[in-house]
């Protein structure tokens, strides 16, 4: 009986792993707000990552975060790199392209609490008195977070966090 039991479960694992090698080698998390300010306005708050302060979710997560800005005061060339708690890990990002009240693309170098390198970009489009924004990351899924996705991917990793963020944005940019 306890060898049945064994190879049931060899088998579950191995079609569990098997499952996973099938998912997409690359993951994309992307949320849309709308925000009742001039595209100028909310690409500002977004292209400075001094703004960041005021209204990035991980904020609040770490208020003691440790920050040190580099390169460019604002827009391609500007570098923060944070070393905070384990909500909030370690890394570094660089804005390396942007179109003025429309585009920032943003690369992302996590360290801790697992490396991974990736690329968030904000679209921001609008007329003067209302902006739709959309804030996407996107990059490779190794195999081992195909696993973790079986549990809880990207998606929900991350969406909630991208939400409150574009919430706090919205705030901040109505004011």
């Amino acid at each position: 009986m306890l060898k049945k039991i064994g190879i049931i479960g060899a088998l579950l694992v191995v079609s569990l792993l098997a499952y996973a090698a099938t998912k997409p080698d690359t993951f994309r998390v992307q949320r849309t707000a709308t925000i009742a300010a001039p595209p100028e306005k909310v690409f500002g708050l977004i292209q400075d990552l001094h703004q960041w302060a005021f209204w990035s979710p991980w904020e609040k997560m770490d208020p003691a975060m440790k920050k040190s800005y580099s390169g460019a005061p604002q827009g391609a060339g500007a570098a923060l790199e944070w070393d905070g708690n384990t909500d909030v890990g370690t890394g570094r990002m660089e804005i390396v392209s942007t179109v003025p009240s429309s585009r920032v693309v943003i690369k992302l170098d996590f360290l801790k609490p697992f490396e991974a390198h990736n690329q968030a970009e904000f679209i921001v489009e609008g007329s003067e008195s209302s902006t739709s924004v959309t804030w996407a990351m996107h990059g490779p899924q190794p195999f081992i977070m195909k696993v973790m996705d079986l549990v809880m991917g990207m998606d929900k990793m991350v969406g909630k966090d991208f939400e409150t963020g574009l919430a706090n944005l919205k705030q901040l940019a109505e004011r």
